[in-house]
């Protein structure tokens, strides 16, 4: 028998889950920084026309989503990207990066771009492994299954 698939994909930043993980994300930026260093995109600024938010579900469970709005004609920054701590180490933060990357494509963004701070390595990381991928693809690697437990 198959694990169930990850499933990624655009849906509504103000539904009850999804305000769960941004509390869950900002108790994490909270113990991470001063309350003043955090800059948080609130959930109304998510559903407008200039953002799109995605949610990583396995079995309809909520583990991961990450949004961009556009700042600039042709330029969106990354906002609330986070990946709950049990989903961590499976490669999805990859995985929203690369649904973001599409999402962005569909609407003729050709620059992201990524604030965070210096106590989130793994964000760094992640939006490097994104950037060289880009400039260097020829053929893009595509995760195409993920599977949950």
């Amino acid at each position: 028998m198959s694990k169930p698939e990850i499933s990624v994909g655009p849906e509504d930043p103000r539904q009850a889950d999804v305000r769960r993980i941004f509390a869950e994300s900002g108790a994490y930026l909270q113990a991470l920084y001063p309350s003043e260093s955090n800059h948080v995109v609130d959930v109304d600024a998510l559903a407008a026309p200039d953002a799109v938010f995605l949610a990583a579900r396995c079995n309809g469970d909520l583990l991961g989503s990450i949004a961009f709005r556009i700042i600039a004609p042709g330029h969106a920054e990354i906002k609330r990207m986070f990946v709950r701590a049990e989903a961590r180490g499976i490669g999805l933060g990859r995985r929203l990066l690369f649904a973001l990357e599409d999402a962005a494509r569909q609407k003729h963004v050709s620059r992201i771009s990524l604030e965070t701070g210096i106590r989130q390595p793994e964000a760094s990381g992640s939006i490097a492994h994104l950037v060289i991928r880009t400039v260097r693809r020829s053929a893009p690697t595509r995760l195409t299954r993920l599977a949950c437990s």
